[in-house]
């Protein structure tokens, strides 16, 4: 797996995490001996694609530093149920203090990721991008984007400040359309993209006769993308964003647009079953 994330970024996310979790302190790992070693399993109850090595590592880093990880599946790759992604060896309080944290992390990342991975599966074939959008949880776009690509997905912008995408209140706001886009160029030199969304095919029309690169289709029925597949005719590249569902999206890809962006990759997941189980023997090395 090629996706990585800033290790400054996944410090601060476990760091916040452990101050909302351990605060003070964790009592009832207190309640074990010092001296108690012991080896935690993390196992997962069901198929999915792997993600949160990185945060799980960390969470060791801050709170088990003497732990050692023996990774059997990392990120990226799919894992069957009852398998055990990773053993740790480490003092049985500090792991103790850091199975939540650590299952916190993967349940959620390896939602996002095992979605993507379900989506991207089903416009194989076709030209189409899945990608992400900013319907994130606060806190942890970084995460979350992380997890779309170890899913095979593609992040569109991170936040407001390294693309453009105008939207209809920006058209509403600036004059038009025409006037946005003119307004935004001078800023191309600055951001990744310039992207226009548009509602109908008339606006369409005037993105393209601006000369708008990127195109944004907003909540159009697909007999209404195909006619504007037709119409850019490889002059701009198409997104389609809206309405789209997992059922509807294979038929929505096969119109030739080249990018569909999903919110409900990361707003409507289902947490993935993981658990951790203590034993008191030594890893096998």
């Amino acid at each position: 797996m090629q996706a990585t994330v800033p290790a400054d970024q996944v410090s601060a996310d476990v760091r916040r995490a452990l101050e909302e979790d351990v605060g003070s302190g964790d009592l009832t790992a207190a309640l074990v001996p010092a001296s108690q070693r012991a080896v935690a399993t993390i196992i997962c109850r069901e198929s999915a694609i792997v993600c949160g090595r990185p945060w799980v590592d960390e969470v060791l880093r801050q709170v088990a530093p003497g732990a050692r990880a023996t990774w059997h599946i990392t990120d990226g790759q799919r894992t069957t149920p009852g398998a055990k992604v990773v053993e740790i060896e480490g003092s049985a309080r500090e792991l103790l203090t850091a199975e939540r944290v650590c299952l916190n992390f993967m349940q959620t990342l390896s939602a996002v990721a095992t979605k993507t991975a379900a989506y991207v599966d089903a416009v194989r074939g076709t030209r189409a991008a899945i990608l992400d959008t900013r319907k994130t949880i606060p806190g942890l776009r970084i995460a979350e984007k992380y997890a779309v690509r170890c899913g095979g997905g593609k992040n569109h912008r991170m936040g407001l400040y390294d693309a453009i995408l105008i939207k209809e209140n920006h058209i509403a706001a600036a004059g038009g359309l025409t006037a946005a886009f003119r307004a935004a160029q001078a800023l191309k030199a600055q951001v990744q993209f310039i992207q226009v969304e548009v509602e109908t095919l008339s606006q369409l029309q005037e993105a393209l006769d601006a000369g708008v690169e990127m195109v944004l289709l907003d909540n159009m029925p697909l007999e209404t993308i195909r006619e504007a597949v037709r119409m850019a005719g490889g002059r701009c590249s198409l997104e389609i964003s809206g309405g789209v569902s997992f059922e509807t999206l294979r038929p929505y890809a096969e119109t030739g647009v080249d990018r569909i962006s999903v919110g409900g990759l990361i707003k409507d997941i289902k947490a993935v079953d993981f658990s951790m189980r203590f034993s008191d023997k030594p890893v096998e090395r």
